[in-house]
């Protein structure tokens, strides 16, 4: 099979940037990223490419040369999915807020709409790409749907999960450390389907990083790599609070631990918790997944790792209360970093969001500094929580152009995004702008105690 033509439905942070580099990469394979979405298709068609909706290094260069020649972004769905060959599924699944499995399961209403649209709209045989990340066996939900519309077509469904950090997605994408594919490799026409997409990803990537595994493995490698990741990071986070309890360094104690081959040193980097848009929600999804298997044991083992993150985010904020003399009503706190992670402008579960929120029900003065971030999308994640009214939220917090006016008269500062901006301010100006004593919080552990303390800060670092 000879993939000539692509869609992909879903242009957001996964869909958006693995199309715009398989263009680049395969300039004889025209790509077409569909979403209903007029203002976000409008912002990827943009003439300048520096104002498509997602922030990623090296991603508007990616962009400006493919677009136009073998990479177009349309909100005609049906259109894309007639012409295609291929087509991956790239929608979101967010966590469920309603019905059974609620706050654990994966709601994929838009999964299942979308192989609805396929099914309708398909006239020839065609390969369907899981490329959102799905719980397990959802593959043959998908083939269920497809195959029972009694109009001959044939689907072959493949499960090729996203294993991109944000900040570094198209350093990911130019060289993964692997590319996962599950299909059916018992039949020839399934293996044929394999190939199909091997072959594609053969254009740039060595064929020993190209993984071949059954469906369900496959969409289950994806939950556990995420789980599996955040569980280091927790399990650092819950040592820095016996550090500071003990007076060890977490950092220390991370150096000395990575130095083992067999642990190695990354993800021991302590903070104020993870955020994005998979980890909390892969680990919720295996939670759920363990209890309707009726594991228990296995769902409480990694349900934990979600207890010792928001305890985290808990103690982060609680801290700055009780530094702050056990109150912060009326009290101005400058937070700087509202996105989950630097070089990203994506803030789902980021740590920001519930530090705020701590503050606020304080009745804080939070005010944001962010470098990519917009107010809209920091009032709307504020307004999401339903902690407090929209015009509560829009009173309480202050969304400001630059970090110096963010601190400026500022009881406090916590740095919750580890933006290499916040490492090059002129940390005495900022200490002479604020009230005194002046706090400062480092959240991602950004700045040296010994510099800020001589500057004449009250310094707090967590695990230090």
């Amino acid at each position: 099979m000879k993939i000539k033509n692509i869609c992909c439905i879903g242009a957001g942070y996964v869909g958006g940037p693995t199309m715009s580099v398989i263009a680049q990469k395969c300039p004889e394979i025209n790509v077409t990223v569909v979403d209903l979405n007029e203002k976000r298709i409008a912002a990827w068609n943009d003439e300048d490419v520096e104002n498509i909706p997602i922030y990623e290094p090296g991603l508007s260069g990616v962009v400006a040369e493919a677009r136009g020649r073998n990479l177009f972004f349309s909100t005609d769905v049906d259109e894309a999915i007639d012409k295609a060959d291929m087509i991956f599924i790239s929608v979101n699944t967010p966590t469920k807020t309603y019905g059974i499995g609620k706050g654990m399961a994966a709601d994929l209403k838009w999964i299942e709409l979308c192989a609805r649209q396929i099914a309708r709209v398909a006239t020839s045989d065609k390969i369907v790409v899981e490329k959102s990340t799905l719980p397990v066996r959802t593959a043959a939900a998908l083939s269920d749907i497809l195959h029972n519309t009694g109009n001959g077509v044939k689907y072959h469904i493949l499960s090729n999960p996203e294993f991109l950090a944000e900040g570094t997605a198209v350093e990911d994408l130019h060289a993964p450390d692997r590319v996962l594919i599950g299909g059916d490799y018992t039949t020839e026409e399934g293996s044929k389907a394999l190939q199909a997409l091997v072959d594609v990803y053969a254009h740039w990537v060595p064929k020993e990083n190209i993984l071949t595994t059954n469906v369900w493995s496959s969409e289950l490698s994806k939950l556990t790599a995420n789980a599996f990741l955040a569980q280091r990071v927790s399990s650092i986070n819950s040592l820095s609070e016996l550090c500071e309890a003990s007076g060890a360094d977490v950092a220390e104690v991370a150096r000395a631990i990575g130095k083992d081959s067999r642990i190695g040193p990354k993800f021991l980097q302590s903070s104020v918790g993870f955020g994005g848009s998979c980890f909390q929600k892969d680990i919720l999804n295996l939670v759920y997944i363990a209890k309707s298997f009726g594991l228990n044991e296995v769902a409480d083992y990694w349900e934990q790792v979600i207890i010792m993150n928001d305890h985290q985010k808990r103690r982060f904020a609680a801290n700055i209360v009780k530094t702050l003399y056990n109150t912060v009503s009326g009290k101005k706190i400058a937070m700087l970093g509202w996105a989950f992670k630097k070089d990203t402008n994506d803030t789902r579960e980021s740590a920001a969001i519930y530090v705020a929120d701590y503050l606020l029900n304080e009745r804080a003065e939070v005010v944001v500094y962010d470098p990519k971030v917009t107010s809209a999308q920091i009032y709307a994640d504020l307004d999401y929580l339903g902690s407090r009214s929209e015009e509560e939220n829009r009173n309480l917090v202050t969304v400001v152009n630059s970090p110096y006016e963010a601190i400026e008269d500022a009881h406090a500062t916590a740095i919750l995004t580890e933006w290499d901006e916040f490492k090059k301010l002129d940390w005495d100006k900022v200490f002479e702008s604020m009230l005194k004593p002046a706090f400062l919080f480092d959240g991602r552990r950004l700045l040296e105690r010994n510099e800020m303390e001589e500057k004449g800060f009250k310094f707090y670092s967590i695990g230090n």
